[in-house]
């Protein structure tokens, strides 16, 4: 199996390539920075104080606001080489947003168990299929997250032979395979392909399921698989390891970095947006202007998002004037004339706590509103407590638009959770199921906040088991975290144990965040955990410095050992 090695130099070989011409430090510098010196960065860290709990700075669960509130945001990388059809240069799905396609009209309306029957008859009244309509059905199948009928859908175009599949059409299928019925299914399908398409293209698309999945030697296996095979490693495999290791274990960014060097592919501009994530999700702000420096030297310009990611970490460090002075650049001479930096202006401003500044951004959109505008600003006016406002943005919606998908219930939900309205939150899942609306393990991660918001934490876990099992979904990983965040704060070790094997069960088990949580409750039941350590290097996750901590002061058999000796 292939594993990143740690070669003394080799590794930091990607330092030469990033060293800025002013002379500011390499990306290597910011991303294999001492512990020590991070620590030193925040008084106290190893003091037991609440920031000794979180494992990189933020927790799963304390996270930096998203500048876009959109539950679609993802690798933008992937819009164009995961998951998408091959569509002919002449072929412009966009046209199909300007008139009915009556294909998706037909998708939407059918029930998932007769898309197969309601396809055929839709050829047999005479309709005919272009590249361009199927890459624009597929794709509104995919932003309602209707992955199984889309995947019906192209398994339909293959089986009718409408038109000759690329390698491009194949990769589509794998992800939707993947998405629908999990990974084994989508390797199997693979097999399947005939050799000439089982390309980059195709690994690539299962490579990004794995990481979704945060299966590690599920996804270092593909990789492998991929030299093995002779593929060409693009920019975006790369960026998946990254985005891999960023949430399961920083300390191997580096390693990718070297690869990268060594095969002389030049990081994108999500490179350096998951580069600059990773050094603020760990409050090394210095670090992270670095990045951002060494970035501007190769010639990349950051992008609203990018600039956005930048903010919202000055945000959370504290560092107010140089979140206004950005969130300033980034409105430009006149905010009427930039229309696209509002909706990504609203929620920071209100993070900021700043209501004039909210105000004056919905102002300008509020008479010819856009959805995702909508989204931010009943994010915006929940963060500024003024829920009757958020709630007037959000009947708006229905005089408008007339119905509404989950999404935007979902915004209401995460809203009242934060502001601890439970009532109001009852009330609107209530009007959720009168409207039928779809719910999704989006939705139900926001109700499980709301009651945890609440105090109810057992009735949030009821729900989980009851509505995952009624509407046949998969809960987030952040769901059950809450959960086990919430048992473990009780010191309540039967229940974090419950919840803790039940991640593992259904295929959250590569984070170390879920021990980290498990371990503080059995401190905060003042309980030892016994063979702990063993426990995870069983799981193949090895301890950092706070959790070596934890084990130390849970175990009163390596009590008296050093923190260096847990760490071997």
């Amino acid at each position: 199996m292939w594993a990143l090695r740690r070669a003394g130099n080799p590794l930091r070989v990607c330092a030469q390539q990033v060293v800025s011409a002013c002379g500011c430090a390499s990306l290597e510098v910011l991303l294999n920075a001492d512990a020590k010196d991070v620590e030193e960065h925040h008084e106290g860290a190893n003091s037991g104080n609440k920031d000794d709990a979180l494992e990189d700075g933020f927790s799963d669960l304390e996270v930096p606001p998203e500048a876009d509130t959109s539950e679609d945001s993802s690798d933008e990388d992937a819009t164009d080489e995961v998951g998408l059809p091959d569509v002919d240069a002449a072929a412009k799905p966009e046209e199909y947003m300007k008139r009915d396609s009556s294909l998706l009209k037909a998708m939407i309306e059918t029930p998932r168990r007769e898309v197969t029957k309601a396809l055929e008859k839709w050829a047999n009244d005479g309709n005919s299929l272009d590249r361009g309509e199927l890459f624009f059905v597929l794709l509104s199948l995919r932003r309602r997250k209707w992955f199984d009928k889309a995947l019906q859908l192209l398994e339909w175009v293959e089986q009718s032979k409408l038109f000759e599949f690329g390698e491009r059409d194949y990769a589509s299928r794998v992800d939707l395979t993947a998405k629908v019925y999990g990974l084994y299914k989508a390797e199997q399908y693979i097999e399947k392909i005939p050799a000439p398409h089982r390309g980059e293209i195709v690994y690539r698309t299962l490579l990004a399921n794995c990481v979704y999945e945060a299966n590690v030697k599920k996804a270092e296996q593909v990789f492998n698989k991929m030299k093995d095979l002779g593929l060409p490693i693009t920019v975006f495999s790369f960026n998946q390891l990254v985005l891999l290791y960023k949430r399961v274990d920083k300390k191997k960014i580096a390693d990718v970095l070297a690869m990268m060097e060594k095969e002389n592919v030049k990081p994108s501009l999500f490179s350096y947006k998951l580069l600059v994530d990773a050094k603020g999700s760990a409050r090394d702000i210095e670090g992270m202007e670095k990045v951002v420096e060494q970035m501007e030297t190769e010639g990349i310009e950051p992008d609203l998002m990018f600039q956005a990611t930048i903010a919202r970490h000055y945000i959370f460090d504290g560092q107010r004037e140089k979140a206004e002075a950005l969130l300033e650049s980034m409105e430009g001479d006149d905010i009427n004339t930039n229309r696209a930096a509002c909706k990504i202006l609203l929620p920071l401003y209100g993070f900021l706590g700043k209501s004039h500044d909210v105000e004056r951004i919905w102002n300008v959109c509020k008479d010819n509103t856009r959805l995702n505008e909508c989204l931010s600003a009943i994010e915006a006016f929940g963060r500024l407590g003024n829920v009757e406002k958020a709630e007037e943005v959000f009947e708006d919606m229905f005089v408008r638009w007339k119905t509404l998908s989950s999404k935007y219930y979902n915004a209401m939900l995460r809203m009242y959770a934060n502001q601890n309205l439970l009532d109001k939150g009852k009330e609107l899942l209530k009007r959720m199921d009168e409207n039928h609306v779809k719910f999704g393990n989006t939705t139900l991660d926001s109700l499980v906040k709301l009651y945890v918001q609440a105090g109810e934490v057992e009735k949030a876990e009821s729900l989980v088991h009851k509505l995952s099992l009624k509407n046949r979904i998969r809960p987030q990983y952040t769901t059950y975290l809450m959960l086990l965040d919430s048992y473990s704060k009780k010191g309540d070790i039967h229940n974090s144990e419950r919840v803790f094997n039940r991640l593992r069960q259904i295929g959250y088990s590569g984070r170390i965040r879920q021990y980290q949580l498990l371990l503080q409750a059995y401190l905060n039941a003042k309980a030892p955990a016994y063979g702990f350590k063993d426990r995870m290097k069983a799981d193949n996750i090895f301890p950092n410095n706070v959790v070596a901590t934890l084990i130390a002061a849970t175990d009163p058999f390596v009590k008296k050992k050093s923190i260096s000796d847990l760490l071997d």
